[in-house]
């Protein structure tokens, strides 16, 4: 199957990822940055971006930087603050209009990356300090960010389960930072960490559409930064599990929401990367799924039960939402799927059914430009070279007793159970 491929050119301080296909009418254009999940940096990195993308020197009221993107036949900008594993990932994202499907000329993926390089070598900055107004705005949205974990309890409830589980690492980090660090941070500190940033991570710039390679390179020529040593990445050695953590909260909720966090000792990757994906679909990830099946339909215990796998850290998540007083009897229930994982307790029909949904969602991820550059980068983030045909080929050739041999490296490690008042336990 022809997937489409990556021309990587090492540039001054970052790396280019030329992808060239006739499959979009548009361009999009995102520049990533990657560094450490630490608790110092982690708030000045979520501020960041959003300070960058409210205005910059050129462009130094918001309505003006709007302004420019609608001339440019409606492009979009925005930006984004993610955690893979224990990286801290920042991106800039332009999607614009492909000139060769216009009839005005207009050179707009030049001016795309003339756009990008106005937001993040030219930021709205006097005498080393950012703009006050332009701070001040973007603190009280990153605070109303932060804040709005709590309102969403299920989220709120996957965050304290990593929270937790994670007690001491640092994928226990939010990638929104702290709220309590937020005012602290002024204009001055934090051009001192744009400097810093700009300096010392490692930063990837991908193109992707029907595009001429030559051109995209003659165009990015406006980059150049320092050169840079990137540490070569460090596998995290994941916590041994040597007794099941219970944690309980309660507030003034409806429907509890129980979370449960399992160590798989498996990251993107491994050899058997591809085999935990299947082990995710039959016990958790899918409407077909065991937990969904047994959980929820068979025994009417939940609300929602699915799992899912964070991919560069080696967790599964459970995430249901159950009545308090069926706390017990869920966790027992959840339990048993995954004894049965491990017993090999699951039907070929099951491992093509699951083989096939994967092979969907994988076709419908590279459907879109951001799609395919999400599925490159996991490289950059693991540090690995897995190929776009291996997640289908690699998928396909699964076996029964490779996902009964990846069950049985995935250890329970923490039940996080977040309860109305009305089920408050002793």
């Amino acid at each position: 199957m022809e997937l489409v491929k990556e021309n990587i050119v090492e540039k001054s301080g970052y790396t280019l990822h030329i992808i060239p296909t006739d499959k979009y009418k548009t361009n999009t254009v995102v520049w990533k940055m990657k560094a450490p999940l630490q608790k110092d940096t982690a708030t000045f990195r979520a501020l960041l971006p959003n300070v960058l993308q409210s205005n910059s020197k050129k462009y130094s009221t918001t309505s003006a930087f709007r302004s420019y993107l609608d001339d440019l036949y409606g492009a979009s900008f925005y930006t984004d603050v993610a955690k893979k594993g224990e990286y801290h990932i920042i991106s800039f994202t332009i999607e614009i209009a492909n000139e060769k499907f216009l009839q005005d000329k207009t050179p707009l993926l030049q001016k795309a990356i003339e756009f990008l390089k106005e937001v993040i070598q030219n930021p709205n900055v006097t005498d080393r300090v950012f703009d006050e107004a332009t701070m001040q705005k973007e603190k009280r949205s990153l605070k109303r960010r932060i804040q709005s974990v709590y309102d969403d309890k299920m989220r709120y409830a996957s965050v304290r389960l990593v929270e937790e589980m994670c007690k001491g690492e640092p994928y226990s980090i939010q990638a929104t930072g702290s709220e309590d660090q937020v005012d602290d941070i002024t204009g001055a500190t934090l051009y001192e960490y744009y400097e810093r940033a700009f300096a010392e991570d490692k930063m990837d710039l991908y193109i992707i559409g029907d595009i001429d390679p030559n051109e995209v390179e003659s165009f990015c020529s406006v980059f150049q930064y320092q050169e840079r040593t990137i540490q070569p990445h460090v596998r995290v050695q994941d916590n041994e599990v040597s007794n099941v953590k219970e944690v309980k909260e309660t507030q003034d909720l409806n429907q509890g929401k129980l979370n449960m966090g399992c160590r798989t000792n498996i990251r993107y990757g491994d050899s058997d990367y591809f085999a935990l994906q299947m082990f995710n679909g039959i016990f958790g990830g899918f409407p077909h799924s065991k937990l969904f099946m047994n959980v929820r339909e068979k025994e009417s215990l939940a609300y929602y039960a699915a799992s899912r796998v964070e991919s560069h850290k080696g967790l599964l998540m459970i995430m249901s939402g159950i009545d308090s007083n069926n706390y017990e009897k869920a966790v027992t229930i959840i339990k048993d799927q995954l004894k049965l994982m491990k017993d090999g307790s699951f039907t070929e029909e099951e491992i093509s059914q699951t083989k096939a949904v994967i092979q969907n969602q994988f076709l419908e991820t590279i459907d879109s430009a951001r799609g395919v550059i999400e599925v490159f980068y996991h490289n950059i983030v693991a540090g690995t070279d897995v190929k776009m045909n291996d997640w289908i080929e690699k998928t396909n050739s699964t076996s029964h007793d490779d996902i009964i041999a990846v069950a049985n490296k995935v250890e329970l490690d923490t039940i996080y159970f977040l309860s109305g008042m009305e089920g408050e336990q002793a």
